[in-house]
C-alpha cells in the first residue's frame, strides 16, 4: 500500500528518508473524536511495507471542536524509530505495520 504523493511530507530519521502523511479530512468517527488521529509513514524511495501510526489524541480537524495537538516532524520521527525497533522493516514488501500510541485516548461523548 503506497502513500498519495499529494500532501506527504519528507523526513529524515536517522539518515533514512522517509514520507509520512495525515489524512486532510478526518474520518467520520475521527471527525467526531470517537476515534484518535492516525497518520501513515513510507520510505521514500523503496516504499514497501507502510507503518500506520495511531496517535493518542483527536484529529486536528475534528468536527465537534476537540482541541488537539498538532502531529509534529518530532513526533512522527520518533513513531519511526520505535516502529523500527520493534521490528518495521520500511523496504520490505507485506501488508500495513501498526502503531498504537493511543493508550489514554479519550472518546468524546
Amino acid at each position: 500500500m503506497a502513500l498519495v504523493r499529494k500532501g506527504a511530507r519528507r523526513i529524515v530519521v536517522d539518515g533514512t528518508v522517509y514520507r509520512w502523511r495525515l489524512r486532510g479530512r478526518p474520518t467520520y468517527f475521527q471527525g467526531l473524536a470517537w476515534s484518535p488521529c492516525s497518520f501513515a509513514v513510507e520510505h521514500a524511495d523503496t516504499p514497501g511495507m507502510t507503518l500506520v501510526v495511531t496517535t493518542g489524541q483527536p484529529h486536528p480537524s475534528n468536527w465537534i471542536g476537540r482541541e488537539a495537538e498538532p502531529v509534529t516532524t518530532s513526533g512522527v520521527a520518533a513513531a519511526v524509530r520505535i516502529a523500527l525497533r520493534e521490528g518495521w522493516t520500511p523496504t520490505a514488501p507485506g501488508s500495513a505495520c501498526h502503531l498504537d500510541q493511543s493508550a489514554g485516548f479519550i472518546p468524546s461523548n
